[in-house]
């Protein structure tokens, strides 16, 4: 091993050539100041106060004393989060944390600033008048103590590696592992971060958890209920009904009136900029297709933007609107696309309870102008509702509801039922006993609650198809949509979503299988096993109401039906390129395949690249240590790097210093972000050593490059590179790479070496890789096939009306 001074002379020494794309890339936070759901940790005796008009508590910390319970959700910079169990010290220091992606809904990461947190009462609260509470005054109802402010161009994070669901959370105790805030390139290198260990299988299930009634439930009184409360972060009890009421008193008047939604305020002087895109009048125009997206095009820079665009640009005949979610108003809102003149607007919606923490807070139980029984029917049918689609697959009810309560029609704030004491009984009573206190179950259905009131309350613009491209927020708002006007939904999964947010979750290998009722066995904690029935439920809750499903390739189609999809409905169409734009590098190929011949396999320097974003799903440290083992073999090899470096900077660090101590200077170039397609000519083989993709666009422009491919078995790789294509006249054309498992450095190692090694092998693979682009993964055949989606969906026939300030 080097000496230490040696070792940093050499990785500042490292070549690296790294050049940003206009207009740049979101940096990303780190876990420490990540944006998440937040957890509400314990109390630690702060002094507390009532708020002006019985709104809640305001937190007044004293001394050296640290906020907790809901107020802690923000932690400041280099402190810990707490989190609901806490392993034993030791292990706090090797476990990382996990990033927390604002769209996936990570649990275990702060809130951040204004989520509309409240600090909870001491432990024996005073009784807030002499009469008998009915209704809790919840941090819904109640003023917020703000939190610190959150990260600026926030954007959803990289999930990392996985560990196991059941293994024990990180030690809040512990200090955070800082994460570099730019890649230590030129400055003194810190010690590599431990890598995290991959878990090879689901986990161990346990006996099967029935979303019904628990056996035999002791019957509680609403003290017992308050107690339970207050014995970790008591919710507050409310101040609003101070005398008797009784069941059947009348409702208050307008009950049955239709909920009047607050004008919009005029933008002050000097206000942020709008998005771009968003028109400054306000006025969205009808369109044939409302594209809806989870924080990607067109502010991000990605394969599904970059699919997106092409959608967009392949359809000029048809008008298009974008309905882009993302976190906040600090994400990144600039268009780094140039939209096509047939885009009409963008629609941004943001997550966040920063910012629309006034509309939801300010609910209030009176609000919903309903007595006490009629409070309990409400709460029951909610919950009844959930029960019916967890057990028998039911949607309706419970879009009934959204309906009434949740969407921008609605005619009462169904929210604010969470805090009255009927709804907490009526939980206790109907639900399964998950092992939480009814704190913790307040407060995640809080959550639920906030982010549904983002997705689904404001009213967005008219579509005749909203064309939802993840089966989450996106399908959540866009049947939304479709059934507030009347007109249709569509979705296209690039991945399985749902899949892939309750491994991000578990922190599990994002490519192992999930299924619709795992929620139910897998031995996780209480919440962890709430947030997976609200993803999992989620998806079974709107993939009925798709008129059409698309996916990248066949076996995603049985995949998603164990998540509730519809194979009935569902119809592959995959990415496409256009071929002749590699025309030239292909040319180059057999021009480079001849020199090949002359010059002899062992004694041609191949070059190899990796084009990705430097994160742990695309299996980058995996790729260094096969380029290790082949270098041993002797293997006349070189790997260039290509992709965005910044994304997670700890990561990249990890990259740079596994690079150094395996002394691979000088075979291993990091070029960063650059013009792939106009350096294709330069090398022989693409390697693709990832545990996550859709359809990587990538592999298509490798292929048409004639550059053969060695790849691991991820998403839609298989079909691209390995299986039969066989064409509308009857040609056939095999293979043009090899597929091996996520996680084997050395397999990769062995399967690059032979298609090296045996140059008519490789020659073969590279025609391969011409015909079977040219066959099956044209653009313009995909353009095609999406018009004729789009118009059995009604597109092409609205006559391109206004939709008023709203976008109803």
């Amino acid at each position: 091993m080097s000496s230490s001074s040696s070792f940093r002379a050499r990785l500042e020494s490292l070549p690296l050539r790294y050049s940003a794309p206009a207009g740049g890339y979101a940096p990303m936070p780190s876990p420490d100041d990540a944006p998440g759901i937040g957890d509400r940790g314990q109390e630690n005796g702060p002094r507390v106060k009532v708020g002006p008009d019985g709104y809640g508590v305001v937190v007044t910390t004293g001394g050296a004393s640290a906020p907790s319970g809901p107020s802690a959700a923000t932690p400041s910079a280099g402190s810990s989060t707490i989190l609901p169990a806490t392993p034993p010290a030791s292990e706090s220091a090797s476990t990382p944390e996990v990033p927390a992606s604002p769209i996936f809904g990570v649990v275990q990461a702060p809130a951040p600033a204004g989520y509309g947190v409240v600090q909870p009462r001491p432990k024996s609260p005073e009784p807030s008048s002499s009469g008998s509470p009915d209704v809790l005054d919840s941090p819904i109802f109640g003023a917020v103590s703000s939190a610190a402010s959150a990260a600026s161009a926030l954007s959803p994070v990289e999930p990392t590696a996985p560990r196991s669901a059941a293994s024990p959370a990180p030690d809040a105790t512990g200090a955070a592992a800082p994460v570099q805030s730019a890649p230590p390139v030129h400055g003194k290198p810190s010690a590599p971060a431990e890598s995290i260990p991959q878990e090879p299988d689901r986990p161990e299930p346990q006996q099967p958890l029935h979303p019904a009634r628990p056996p035999a439930p002791t019957a509680i009184a609403w003290e017992s209920v308050a107690s339970a409360a207050s014995h970790a972060a008591a919710i507050p009890l409310s101040q609003q009904v101070a005398e008797e009421e009784t069941d059947d008193e009348e409702a208050p008047a307008g009950a049955a009136e239709l909920l009047q939604l607050s004008e919009e305020p005029e933008p002050e002087a000097g206000a942020r900029a709008l998005p771009d895109g968003v028109p400054e009048d306000g006025v969205y125009a009808d369109v044939d297709v409302a594209i809806v997206m989870e924080s990607t095009y067109p502010y991000l820079k990605g394969g599904v933007s970059a699919v997106v665009h092409d959608i967009i640009t392949g359809n000029p005949d048809l008008t298009f609107g974008i309905i882009h979610i993302t976190w906040d108003s600090h994400s990144p809102l600039k268009d780094l696309y140039g939209m096509p003149d047939n885009v009409a607007w963008v629609r941004v919606l943001y997550l966040s309870m920063e910012e629309h923490q006034e509309d939801f807070l300010r609910a209030r139980p009176r609000d919903l102008r309903m007595n006490r029984r009629q409070r309990r029917e409400l709460s029951r049918r909610i919950l009844g509702a959930m029960l019916s689609l967890a057990q028998d697959g039911q949607t309706e009810p419970l879009w009934d509801i959204i309906s009434e309560g949740l969407s921008a029609s609605r005619r009462y704030p169904v929210w604010a039922i969470l805090g009255t004491r009927e709804f907490m009984e009526a939980y206790h009573d109907m639900m399964p006993d998950l092992g939480m206190s009814m704190t913790d179950v307040f407060w995640c259905l809080r959550d639920f609650f906030s982010l549904a009131y983002a997705v689904l309350a404001e009213p967005v613009p008219r579509a005749q198809v909203y064309h939802a491209h993840t089966t989450g927020y996106a399908m959540l708002l866009g049947v939304n949509a479709a059934r507030e006007h009347g007109t249709k939904v569509l979705l296209t999964e690039h991945n399985l979503y749902v899949r892939d947010t309750v491994n991000t979750l578990l922190e599990r290998r994002l490519d192992l299988n999930i299924r619709l009722t795992d929620y139910r066995t897998f031995d996780v904690t209480g919440r962890e096993r709430m947030w997976m029935a609200w993803w999992l439920e989620m998806g079974r809750l709107c993939y009925p109401y798709a008129y059409a499903s698309t996916y990248l390739y066949p076996r995603a189609i049985t995949e998603a039906n164990e998540l509730g999809g519809d194979a009935g409905r569902a119809i592959v169409i995959p990415n496409g390129i256009v071929t002749s734009e590699f025309d030239a590098s292909y040319v180059a190929r057999l021009a480079a395949i001849e020199e090949i011949k002359k010059e002899g396999a062992d004694k041609h320097l191949w070059k190899l690249v990796y084009i990705a974003r430097v994160v742990p799903i695309k299996g980058l440290l995996d790729m260094i240590d096969s380029v290790r083992l082949m270098v041993d073999r002797g293997l006349n090899i070189h790997l260039d790097v290509c992709g965005p470096t910044e994304h997670m900077p700890s990561y990249f660090e990890q990259c740079l210093t596994r690079i150094v101590e395996q002394g691979l200077e000088s075979v291993i170039t990091i070029r960063g972000t650059v013009k792939v397609r106009e350096l294709l000519p330069e090398f022989d083989l693409f390697v693709l050593p990832s545990y996550n993709e859709g359809l990587p666009v990538v592999s298509l422009e490798t292929m048409g490059a004639g550059i053969p491919t060695v790849s691991t078995d991820v998403g839609a790789v298989r079909s691209v590179v390995e299986d039969m294509i066989v064409t509308d006249d009857g040609q056939t054309w095999d293979p043009c790479g090899i597929i091996i498992e996520p996680g084997d450095p050395t397999v990769m190692a062995d399967k690059v070496q032979e298609v090296i090694s045996d140059v008519d092998l490789y020659e073969r693979l590279s025609l391969n890789a011409r015909g079977r682009v040219e066959a099956a993964y044209d653009l313009v055949k995909v353009n095609a096939s999406y018009n004729k989606i789009y118009r059995q969906g009604g597109a092409g026939e609205q006559a391109g009306a206004r939709a008023d300030r709203g976008g109803a």
